[in-house]
């Protein structure tokens, strides 16, 4: 399963923190952000289980971003 968010993730350390969050909390394949988009898409990929989208949104809102899936 992937997952595809939008965010408002701007700098490289807000980067590093979030996605090192999300590896820590979940299990994933990979997971990174597109910074040079205008929308710095997070995109994760599960490593067996499908993306808990709410608890991924929860997560990056509560280290004080913004984060909805990108359809």
């Amino acid at each position: 399963m992937i997952g595809i968010f939008r965010t408002n993730i701007n700098t490289t350390q807000d980067k590093i923190n979030v996605l090192e969050a999300i590896s820590a909390s979940f299990n994933v394949a990979t997971c990174s952000i597109d910074m040079e988009d205008c929308d710095k898409v997070l995109r994760i990929v599960a490593q067996t289980k499908p993306i808990e989208e709410t608890a991924i949104i929860k997560l990056v809102q509560h280290m004080g971003y913004q984060c909805t899936v990108l359809e």
